[in-house]
C-alpha cells in the first residue's frame, strides 16, 4: 500500500537549482556518466575550467552543455536522452560497446542518475514503477554498478505524494547498494552504512520537514547546512 507523505507548504528548489547543487560536487579530473532526464540539466552548471569529463552512454566521451543558439544544434550530436549537446575540445564519439567498456571497466568516477526510489542501504530503482507495463532497464544497471560512486537526482516525492526516500525498495531494483548521495528539491542526503544522513536542506525548510517527506529514518549531523540556491 502506498504511503502518502507530508509535503511542506513552502517553496522547494527548482529542478535547475537541484542540478546546480549536484554539479558543485563533481570534482576536477573526474570521468562522470550523465544519465537521462534530470541528470542532463547538471551539464550546463559544470564550470569548464574544472575539467570534468562527461560521458554519455550512447557513445560520447567529453560531452559539453547544450548549444546556446538554436542554429548551432547538430542533430548528429545528442545525449542519451536525445537532447542537443556539444563536444568539448578533445572529446570523442565512440562505439556503443566501447562506451560500455568504459562503464563496466570501472573507469567512471561517478554516475549521475535519475531515480524513482533510493533505499537506506543505497539500493537504486530507476527504470520501472509498480504496475507499469512499459519500462526497460537499459544501461543503467551496468553504469550504476561500474561507477565508483553514484549520485541520484530526483524530486523528493512522487507525483502522487509517495516517498522516494525509503527504508527498502518497493519498485523493481536497478542496482543494489550503489547510491552514495541523493539530491532532491528538498535536501541533500548521504548514504552511509547506518542509513541516510541529512546533510543540507532547501532554504526555509527544517529537518522535520524533510523527515516528514521520507519513508526512512534520517540521521541528523551536528551541523545542518542550507543549500545555496
Amino acid at each position: 500500500m502506498t504511503r502518502i507523505m507530508t509535503k511542506p507548504d513552502k517553496p522547494l528548489l527548482t529542478r535547475d537549482q537541484v542540478a546546480k547543487r549536484l554539479a558543485a560536487d563533481l570534482e576536477a579530473d573526474w570521468v562522470v556518466n550523465i544519465g537521462i532526464g534530470m541528470p542532463t540539466m547538471a551539464v550546463q552548471y559544470v564550470p569548464p575550467e574544472r575539467d570534468v569529463i562527461l560521458h554519455s552512454e550512447n557513445g560520447i566521451i567529453g560531452m559539453g552543455p547544450p548549444p546556446e543558439r538554436e542554429e548551432d544544434i547538430d542533430r548528429d550530436l545528442m545525449s542519451a536522452g536525445k537532447g542537443p549537446v556539444t563536444l568539448i575540445p578533445g572529446g570523442a564519439f565512440v562505439h556503443h560497446a566501447d562506451s560500455f567498456s568504459l562503464a563496466r571497466g570501472g573507469r567512471l568516477d561517478c554516475a549521475v542518475l535519475g531515480a524513482f526510489q533510493v533505499a537506506a542501504n543505497g539500493d537504486l530503482a530507476n527504470w520501472k514503477v509498480l504496475g507499469a507495463s512499459a519500462g526497460n532497464i537499459g544501461g543503467a544497471m551496468d553504469i550504476a554498478v561500474g561507477a565508483r560512486q553514484t549520485f541520484a537526482i530526483m524530486t523528493h516525492l512522487s507525483k502522487d505524494g509517495s516517498a522516494k526516500i525509503v527504508e527498502s525498495l518497493t519498485y523493481p531494483p536497478t542496482a543494489l547498494g550503489v547510491v552514495t548521495r541523493v539530491y532532491t528539491d528538498m535536501a541533500v542526503l548521504s548514504v552511509t552504512e547506518k542509513g541516510f544522513v541529512l546533510e543540507e536542506v532547501a532554504p526555509g525548510l527544517t529537518a522535520e520537514d524533510v523527515q516528514a517527506a521520507c519513508d526512512a529514518e534520517l540521521i541528523l549531523p551536528d551541523t545542518l547546512c542550507e543549500i545555496a540556491a
